[in-house]
């Protein structure tokens, strides 16, 4: 078989299609050599290459309400704490160490004071992803080793280089399309203009490597913003069939 390699950009909540997309591919039996993501990307990937099955993932983000606002803490400097998260993930990995998973794991995070992408493939799992979910103003920037780190996203919502030397082939699954042309009332909230604002502004970073992946999984999600955790299977499933209609291109990577 080819060494074959996901990956997985974030976007909140809406990462949760790439489980439905890493479900189909387990029936495929296309598994990942390795793993490059982003925020919720990283999440995904990191609870998966630690063992856990896509309907395992699903039900822990669905049981936490990971991405829902009623479940992150104010913290008195002004941000959200980013326990919730980093309980799920010391409860799900049983050993907090790159080295130690069976698939090669690769995490995206953004260091705010050199302002440059920072890529974690060695020691703690769970501190290079809760930096790398961190969405800036919203979440606690993250103090590691000198460095103040946030969201991936930021700078490299779309990890693909991390992949290219050591993998025969490329999957790539991203939740980030964008709808043109909207006329909605609903569309001016305050959080949908937000949502709306950050996924412009990575968008070039992330199709520019289109490129780079031997299947792109473009996920349509324009229903769905970053914290609509209540949705959960519904996203889930739209992964699913969205990296069903690349069954051909998927299964002719291992010819």
């Amino acid at each position: 078989m080819k060494k074959i390699g996901y990956v997985l950009s974030g976007g909140g909540a809406r990462g949760l299609a790439h489980l439905g997309v890493i479900k189909f591919l387990e029936e495929l039996n296309i598994k990942p050599y390795a793993i490059a993501g982003t925020s919720a990307g990283a999440i995904a990937g990191a609870l998966y290459a630690s063992g856990k099955k896509p309907d395992e993932i699903l039900a822990l983000f669905k049981t936490t309400s990971l991405f829902g606002w009623n479940n992150i803490a104010w913290q008195k400097d002004g941000f959200f704490s980013m326990a919730v998260l980093r309980k799920l993930l010391k409860d799900s990995i049983a050993e907090d160490i790159f080295e130690t998973l069976p698939v090669k794991l690769f995490v995206a995070a953004t260091d705010l004071l050199e302002g440059k992408s920072v890529i974690f493939s060695k020691g703690s799992i769970i501190d290079a992803v809760v930096a790398s979910a961190s969405v800036p103003v919203i979440f606690e920037p993250i103090k590691h080793k000198g460095m103040l780190l946030v969201d991936g996203g930021i700078l490299n919502n779309f990890p693909a280089e991390q992949l290219t030397d050591i993998c025969e082939a490329v999957i790539g699954s991203c939740v980030n399309n964008i709808e043109k042309g909207v006329d909605n009332a609903s569309f001016f909230k305050t959080k949908n203009i937000l949502d709306r604002c950050f996924h412009l502004a990575i968008a070039n970073t992330v199709y520019s490597k289109i490129k780079l992946c031997d299947v792109f999984i473009d996920i349509p999600l324009h229903g769905f913003d970053m914290y609509d955790v209540k949705m959960a299977d519904s996203i889930f499933e739209i992964g699913y069939k969205t990296a069903l209609l690349h069954k051909e291109a998927l299964l002719a990577l291992n010819n």
